[in-house]
């Protein structure tokens, strides 16, 4: 057996996804070409974070020569089966010196993890393994797992040439989007999370807030009166060929927003900052957030205990806590610094300075996301 799955890693790992297992190539720590270890660093989301990850791995790899980092990466929105269900599906067939050695996880994605696996599904984090944390300005709700590495939230993108007086509430959203018919829309929120954050937040701003950080499914059933709303919005929204359009994924909503088809989304910060510099959404697009606020979160990274090199994890870690891999971050997709701005390139947090994690609306509902999502398929996405 041991052997024969040796011969699955040497062929590139074609096997990768066997039926439920789903499970990640068996590494051993293997070692490169150079002699150093390789650590394999496991993440998904759209394209600018795969870009920030692969300038953030060149830097680690160039800087010290016991560890070498390789991505493999999931782009949302393709169908394939999610990084949470190949870790979870492959510790509980029993698997371990996996190449799962290092994994993105928001807190949201953690409940998941913990709730499914278990509690020893990630390594217990040892501060004094990571030199870098003491320049932490913020912790994870899971901060036994997780060790924060950016932060993100969704806001509100509209174009300035046509809406002069954005929304500033959540109510006041909802009637403009009764008062502008067509010219809002938002993702499916199986697709991408701007979308979904549009959902969970019409939802859940009519229950509790502590029901936002609850995994506990008593709240399914106080969902109907959002539900209410969203279907009470469904026909002032984009329209194509007379019928109401959910685009797919959270780049359907800003194609739309930058050819002008809209004048206003829910949108990750980071991706519409970043392409506003790329100059692929134009100048007059703006960004604000509203009140009660869309949902944002800290993005971490977790070693899994089914990884096989635990000390390079640590290794890695600790340099996505360095000035220099934050710098990254803010560079290359508009990510908001898990460490003080004083460490930073001060031209750099120009561009964020009024997204600070301290003041984002945090929700970790966990496996709750999937059941209100497959509710919006089945009630919303269905209403044309």
């Amino acid at each position: 057996m041991k052997n024969g799955f040796k011969r699955i890693v040497k062929i590139g790992c074609t096997a990768l996804l066997t039926a439920s297992m789903a499970a990640g190539c068996s590494a051993g720590a293997a070692k490169s070409t150079s002699g150093a270890k390789t650590i394999t660093v496991w993440a998904n989301g759209s394209d600018n974070v795969r870009v920030q990850f692969e300038q953030q791995i060149e830097k680690f790899n160039a800087s010290q020569s016991d560890y070498t980092a390789k991505l493999e990466f999931i782009t949302s929105g393709t169908g394939a089966q999610s990084l949470s269900d190949r870790i979870i599906a492959a510790k509980k067939a029993g698997q371990t010196d996996t190449d799962y050695d290092v994994v993105e996880v928001s807190d949201n994605d953690a409940a998941t993890y913990l709730s499914q696996a278990g509690d020893d599904i990630f390594t217990k984090i040892d501060a004094s393994k990571l030199s870098n944390y003491s320049n932490l300005t913020v912790q994870s709700s899971y901060s036994d797992y997780l060790v924060p590495y950016r932060g993100t939230t969704v806001v509100l993108a509209y174009n300035s040439d046509t809406v002069k007086n954005p929304p500033k509430t959540a109510d006041e959203l909802y009637q403009w989007i009764k008062d502008n018919p067509g010219r809002f829309a938002y993702n499916t929120p199986s697709s991408g999370g701007a979308g979904g954050s549009f959902v969970l937040t019409a939802v859940y701003n009519f229950l509790p807030e502590e029901a936002l950080t609850s995994t506990d499914t008593k709240w399914e059933e106080q969902w109907d009166q959002g539900f209410n709303l969203l279907k009470e919005l469904h026909p002032y929204l984009y329209q194509s060929s007379g019928k109401t359009v959910y685009p797919n994924k959270n780049q359907g909503t800003l194609d739309l927003l930058a050819s002008k088809e809209v004048d206003m989304i829910p949108a990750w910060a980071d991706m519409t900052l970043t392409q506003i510099k790329q100059g692929t959404l134009p100048d007059s697009i703006k960004i604000t957030q509203i009140d009660p606020s869309f949902t944002g979160s800290t993005v971490c990274l977790a070693i899994p205990s089914i990884g096989s090199n635990e000390d390079g994890a640590y290794a890695f870690i600790n340099y996505m806590m360095s000035p220099d891999a934050q710098n990254i971050a803010l560079d290359s997709m508009a990510a908001v610094p898990v460490i003080s701005y004083d460490k930073l390139d001060p031209d750099l947090t120009k561009s964020i300075e009024d997204l600070k994690i301290s003041s984002y609306r945090m929700s970790s509902i966990g496996s709750l996301s999937t059941d209100l999502n497959d509710k919006w398929d089945s009630e919303i996405g269905t209403l044309n």
